[in-house]
């Protein structure tokens, strides 16, 4: 088990998480936050932070927000469009700096803007 980020993410970006993160697991998307789900310690200390309560323990997630689970897992374990190979566990979202693309469900997702 581990941190969720879910919709209310989208096109908000906030990034309070990825500076209280102390294992640097929160990987940044084109227009969302993604939690490793292998490198996250279950600390919590995102949860609190987030201004718009996007972040939930994987089995506290609302029932609307639970296809977020599945497609933070797709994150990491599947290629992203314009990537050749699925980004894995790289080991902190600093060495590979902003991803700037998102999964299907995020990028599909209507604008906030």
């Amino acid at each position: 088990m581990t941190y969720v980020i879910a919709e209310p993410c989208i096109d908000v970006l906030d990034r309070a998480c990825i500076e209280e993160c102390p294992v640097d697991c929160i990987y940044e998307g084109g227009r969302a936050l993604y939690i490793q789900p292998d490198e996250c310690v279950d600390c919590g200390a995102c949860e609190p932070v987030c201004p718009v309560e996007a972040i939930a323990y994987e089995d506290d997630v609302p029932e609307a927000r639970q296809p977020f689970i599945a497609d933070n897992v797709r994150f990491f374990a599947e290629p992203l469009p314009g990537r050749a190979t699925a980004l894995g566990s790289p080991g902190g979202a600093g060495k590979v700096g902003v991803v700037g693309v998102d999964t299907l469900l995020v990028a599909g997702h209507p604008s906030r803007a």
